[in-house]
Order: C-alpha cells, then sequence, then structure tokens
C-alpha cells in the first residue's frame, strides 16, 4: 500500500469534508526547540518539567509546540495565545473562545514520531505505536482484546503476530480516544481488525452494535518499524497526510 505524506507548499484551511493528519519528527534544532517552549502555556511547561528523562521532556515540548503551530494555522491565531480545555478523562480540545469553529484533534507519538490529526465538527482519535517483537503480545490479548480478537491473533502465523498485534492496539486506542473515554471504555467491547493486509475496521461494538456505524477506522502508514491508525466519526471525509517540515 502506498502511503503518500505531502510537504504543504502553503498554509491550509481545514474544510468539514476533509481530515488532516500530520507526521512530525520529535527531534529538532535548538533554536526551534527554543521557540516551541515558548509558545507553551504555564501548566504545559509545569508538565515538561516534571518528566525525569531530558528526552522525554524535549519531545513533549516539541510535540505540544508542532500541535500549537498547527491549530494556530488553522484558526489564524498566534499559537501562544491559544489555550486548552479538557474533559474528565484528560481528552483536550481548544478552550470556549476558539470552540465555535468546531476544530478536534487529537495526538499521538511513539519511537521520535508523532502523528496530529484535525477535523472540523467531527470527533477524532489517532495512536501510533512502534511494532516490538519482545511484548508478550498473546499474553495481553487474552487478558485484554475481545475474545474474537485474541482468537484471530492466535490464528495468525508468528511471522505475522506482531504487525497483527499492534495493529489492534492502534485501532482500538484510536476508537478509545476518539470516543473521549480513555482507558475506562473496556478494550473487550469491541471488535477491531487486525490481520495485516486486512482494511482497517471496527467490525463490533457492545452493547449497542450501532455504534460500529458511527465511526470510522483508517490504517496509517507513518514509517517502517510503526504502525498506526485513526478513527472519526462517519461521513464522507478525503484524507489528506502532511508532513512536518518546518
Amino acid at each position: 500500500m502506498d502511503f503518500l505524506w505531502t510537504i504543504p507548499t502553503e498554509l491550509l484551511t481545514l474544510p468539514e469534508d476533509e481530515i488532516h493528519v500530520w507526521r512530525a519528527s520529535q527531534y529538532c534544532p535548538p533554536s526551534q526547540f527554543q521557540e516551541f517552549e515558548l509558545t507553551l502555556a504555564e501548566d504545559e511547561r509545569s508538565r515538561a518539567a516534571r518528566f525525569c528523562l531530558q528526552k522525554d521532556r524535549e519531545q513533549y515540548v516539541v510535540t505540544r509546540g508542532i500541535l500549537r503551530a498547527l491549530l494556530g494555522m488553522y484558526v489564524g491565531e498566534n499559537p501562544s495565545r491559544l489555550r486548552f480545555a479538557y474533559t474528565p478523562y484528560g481528552k483536550p480540545s481548544l478552550s470556549h473562545e476558539w470552540q465555535n469553529l468546531g476544530i478536534c484533534f487529537n495526538v499521538s507519538h511513539s519511537g521520535g514520531l508523532a502523528i496530529l490529526a484535525f477535523t472540523r465538527n467531527r470527533e477524532v482519535g489517532v495512536d501510533i505505536e512502534q511494532i516490538r517483537s519482545d511484548f508478550a503480545s498473546q499474553e495481553i490479548a487474552e487478558r485484554f482484546f475481545s475474545a474474537r480478537e485474541a482468537r484471530m491473533l492466535r490464528s495468525l502465523g508468528n511471522e505475522v503476530r506482531d504487525v497483527a498485534f499492534f495493529n489492534c492496539w492502534t485501532r482500538k486506542e484510536a476508537y478509545i480516544k476518539a470516543v473521549g473515554e480513555g482507558l475506562s471504555m473496556p478494550l473487550h467491547q469491541f471488535d477491531v481488525s487486525l490481520a495485516p493486509g486486512e482494511p482497517a475496521a471496527l467490525l463490533c461494538t457492545r452493547p449497542d452494535r450501532r455504534e460500529a456505524f458511527r465511526w470510522n477506522l483508517r490504517e496509517l502508514i507513518p514509517g517502517p518499524g510503526s504502525v498506526a491508525a485513526i478513527a472519526v466519526r462517519s461521513g464522507g471525509a478525503l484524507l489528506k497526510c502532511w508532513q512536518w517540515a518546518r
């Protein structure tokens, strides 16, 4: 499957019939890092300071700085002026001053790569994970995934099982992040596709089976050794994938 991440040549707008997903490195030159740090609010700087590892602190600042830069572009605002509100489960949104614009967003990062998704007036969730072979994937699946997913994982050969596990993990994470309930939603309460080469799909939701038809699940290909997924409220929308290159 070809997956092209395009560097935009001009400022972008966000129509209601488009989904924008950005891929970005969490590493940047010191001068750009300082620019990102200056755009953060006080609570973000405090959170950055609480990271024990310097690498984690820097990656948080870079990702948050890129998020602010992109949101600033979409809403036409200085990134440093933006403020966020949070649900009881920790999902962020723009504060009331910009909520009438209908911008929804979500962020995930792994292995030095960040994925940032933006939509207008439709909830969105995104997740990226590095594929690891040292993970107790089958044991985790048996404990937390649905019976259907665990059974499917058992049926696959060892050569594809790691990819299948992280396909499942990212698709489930993207969905629960879009719904906005975080890990308070039991992972066994819904089924997703997971076999490599099989289209991403939300197959079944319980107890309300109609919920599965209200969401669109798509695979993203961030780069070698990683998998990712995005979940959005159903409705026709064009997926556009952009590369952050500033």
